[in-house]
């Protein structure tokens, strides 16, 4: 055993995160449709925001994020002095973490949920608990009673990624006010707004004190690639958040970028709309070809193979012809493809090869 520096507890237990592929070795212009993209890129308004932001780049940002959010606020009704943001919405959820969780203490996570959740709990030390769902739908009821003296902190995905169903607020409801005070539960909305007219959980931590929502810029927002996001709560959970924050933590650059992009309007309105008719006639269309889905409430659909043997079949049938989705397998879901809603082409596209697999499929069994 090795004599030099060890590591904290907890760390050497993190599987790496792997993030969907973007390329094939020899195909050019490949569909990419694994990674939940917003296939009609940022809004005109934030690019130009960007451009904007190139011009003082030898000035510090601001360290308090006060027009982000205020922004953030005016759109969506929130008091911005109970906003923070960070890196993406993982820079807070791995704040959450690091102020309410340690070693010795409990994280609840659910069976198919977001793959950082485990990853942050082992960072600081903390142990994952892993809850059952409920046909791919997290189990309220589960998670209370997987609730011990040493839970701290629940992580809920709702929309929920990578299976896109989701929990009615009402079974929200229930799980906070049952959930022991000193436990943050915490209401990741990554996918919030493509639900119309859902408030991702904001209404609930306005009721619950140790309730937390958190949301990103990197998905109907087109903004993966800055890594923008937030997070609402109490201005208890906030005052310890930002004493986690360093102080300038987020660029010009990207402050300006996300508060052009959430005033935009017109653009999310826009993406959401297309996503919902694009996303029923995907999974319409891989039905099908015998290929069911759960009703997705996000920009991807989870297909559903016979086993896991046909679902990486399919993955490589896909990739040979250029189309590049995910495998979930980590996620405890061997035998489903995770498949963004791409533009109408790449739509059609993915619909069409999937077709051609399970035609192949069909006749190599003697099934067709």
């Amino acid at each position: 055993m090795s004599h030099g520096p060890q590591p904290q507890p907890g760390i050497l237990e993190i599987e790496l995160y792997e993030s969907g592929a973007s390329s094939v070795a020899g195909i050019d212009n490949v569909i990419k449709l694994s990674s939940n993209e917003n296939p009609w890129g940022p809004s005109d308004k934030a690019i130009e925001a960007m451009a904007q932001a190139a011009r003082s780049l030898h000035r510090y940002p601001s360290t308090d994020h006060a027009s982000l959010r205020k922004a953030i606020g005016e759109v969506h009704k929130l008091d911005p002095a109970r906003i923070i943001c960070g890196v993406g919405s993982d820079e807070v959820l791995t704040w959450i973490a690091q102020g309410y969780a340690g070693p010795g203490d409990e994280i609840i996570v659910t069976e198919h949920g977001f793959s950082m959740y485990p990853i942050i709990a082992h960072g600081v030390g903390a142990t994952p608990v892993e809850v059952a769902e409920r046909d791919r739908v997290v189990d309220v009821d589960a998670i209370l009673a997987a609730v011990t003296e040493r839970t701290r902190v629940v992580f809920i995905a709702n929309p929920a990624n990578p299976t896109a169903t989701m929990v009615g607020e009402a079974e929200l409801a229930r799980l906070a006010a049952a959930l022991p005070p000193e436990v943050v539960l915490v209401l990741d909305g990554a996918y919030a707004e493509f639900v119309d007219g859902f408030d991702g959980g904001a209404g609930l931590v306005d009721r619950f004190p140790g309730a937390v929502m958190t949301r990103t810029f990197s998905k109907i927002y087109g903004l993966g690639g800055l890594r923008i996001g937030w997070g609402y709560a109490s201005e208890e959970i906030i005052g310890v958040l930002n004493r986690l924050r360093a102080p300038f933590n987020l660029s010009t650059a990207q402050l300006m970028a996300a508060e052009a992009a959430v005033r935009d309007r017109a653009h999310v309105k826009r993406s959401r709309s297309e996503n919902e008719r694009l996303r029923e006639w995907l999974a319409h269309a891989l039905a099908e070809h015998g290929v069911p889905s759960d009703t997705s409430s996000t920009n991807f659909v989870l297909a559903r193979f016979g086993d896991a043997a046909e679902a990486n079949a399919c993955d490589a049938y896909l990739k040979q012809e250029g189309v590049i989705v995910r495998k979930v397998a980590g996620y405890k879901l061997p035998h489903c493809l995770r498949i963004t809603v791409g533009d109408e082409a790449g739509c059609r596209r993915v619909a069409h090869l999937v077709g051609q697999f399970k035609a192949k499929g069909r006749g190599a069994t003697g099934h067709g």
